[in-house]
């Protein structure tokens, strides 16, 4: 296995490809290049506003789960609006948070790596999964 990365270029997460016949034909600068081509395509082709959405999704989604569970312990301490409330902010808090440092950007978008992987399949190479 070999996974293609030029120490000073690598960002992000980039594709591992199997070593193939296109591979060994080609070498590791020519794959590194098309891969580079490949994303290139990809940021062009493919929606950027994926990585806006996760964090808007998990945002939501904490704000729902804590707003119940705010609830419950309100109810318990005898005020279910004051509890649910305070679990609302408290859990789209966590949400945003959890959204912004787990959307990854455009790479991690499963559109970007199908595109880029469907580009170097065209190529002749075997992408394995992404490093």
């Amino acid at each position: 296995m070999i996974s293609l990365c030029v120490f000073s270029g690598c960002s992000g997460p980039r594709p591992v490809l199997y070593p193939n016949q296109a591979l060994q034909d080609s070498g590791e600068e020519q794959a590194e290049q098309d891969i580079s081509v490949c994303e290139e395509l990809a940021e062009e082709y493919v929606s950027k506003g994926s990585a806006g959405e996760h964090v808007a999704g998990q945002t939501v989604g904490g704000g729902a789960i804590g707003a119940a569970s705010g609830a419950v312990g309100g109810a318990i301490a005898g005020n279910v609006g004051l509890g649910s409330m305070i679990g609302a902010a408290a859990g789209a808090t966590q949400g945003l948070l959890r959204g912004i440092f787990t959307s990854g950007g455009a790479e991690a978008s499963p559109a970007y790596r199908n595109f880029v992987n469907r580009c170097l399949i065209e190529k002749g190479y075997e992408p394995i999964g992404w490093d």
